[in-house]
């Protein structure tokens, strides 16, 4: 399965139904995907024999029928994106001077259909944004630690007879993921193998009864920074 592919699968996923209410017709997701890639690998410069500096700060004109359509999705929409940024840069070895920006803006300029990607390298802090997609939702990763369970009192409940009351919890530095078994009846598996206690890496499985917990993480940019703007494709 390609990136593109991938994209709009993981997309479908996160908001279900309203995928394909919403893009019948104008700009589709994938296509603004594409652009993202276009941009980047227009944009992106050798600075030294092993570094391909990549813009960070993307910003995606759209009509505003197009605008609209895309606005509905919210943050979904945006972390999907920034998600495939990410696996782009990596595949093709880009660097960011920072963490990972993304934009839409309604241009009434524009006809409905076309989208543009305007471009700018941000100096900057990154900021590392854990996220767990279960079962087409979405659970940023807001506190130190995430307890998931069937029972009320886990941070995620969830509607699962085979897992424990408080089955797992996840821990989160800042930086870097933990994943403990909290002494489930059933156990728990991270990529396949069973544990207790592991290091939690970026776009692992855990299973825990019948629910499948895809743990990401995605790079964003702090607000501020020094600024250089491409050109508008």
């Amino acid at each position: 399965m390609g990136l593109l592919d991938s994209f709009e699968r993981g997309l479908e996923r996160a908001v279900g139904g309203a995928f394909a209410k919403t893009f019948k017709s104008g700009v589709q997701p994938v296509e603004v995907s594409a652009a993202l890639r276009r941009e980047l690998d227009t944009k992106a410069a050798v600075v030294s024999r092993d570094r391909i500096l990549a813009p960070n700060d993307l910003t995606v004109r759209l009509s505003s029928p197009d605008f609209q359509r895309m606005s509905s999705l919210g943050e979904t929409l945006i972390d999907e994106l920034t998600e495939l940024v990410q696996k782009h840069a990596a595949a093709q070895r880009y660097t960011f001077p920072g963490g990972i920006r993304i934009s839409l803006v309604d241009d009434s300029s524009l006809s409905e259909g076309v989208v543009r990607v305007e471009s700018a390298s941000v100096k900057g802090s990154v900021v590392w944004m854990p996220v767990l997609d279960i079962d087409g939702t979405r659970h940023p990763i807001t506190r130190s630690r995430t307890v998931i369970g069937r029972g009320s009192d886990a941070d995620i409940t969830l509607d699962d007879s085979g897992t424990s009351r408080k089955h797992i919890e996840i821990l989160w530095n800042g930086e870097r993921g933990q994943v403990n078994d909290l002494g489930s009846t059933n156990g728990s598996l991270l990529n396949g193998e069973r544990f207790t206690q592991a290091a939690l890496p970026p776009d692992s499985v855990i299973e825990i009864g019948r629910t499948r917990i895809l743990f990401r993480v995605l790079a964003r940019a702090e607000r501020g920074g020094d600024q250089s703007r491409g050109s508008a494709r």
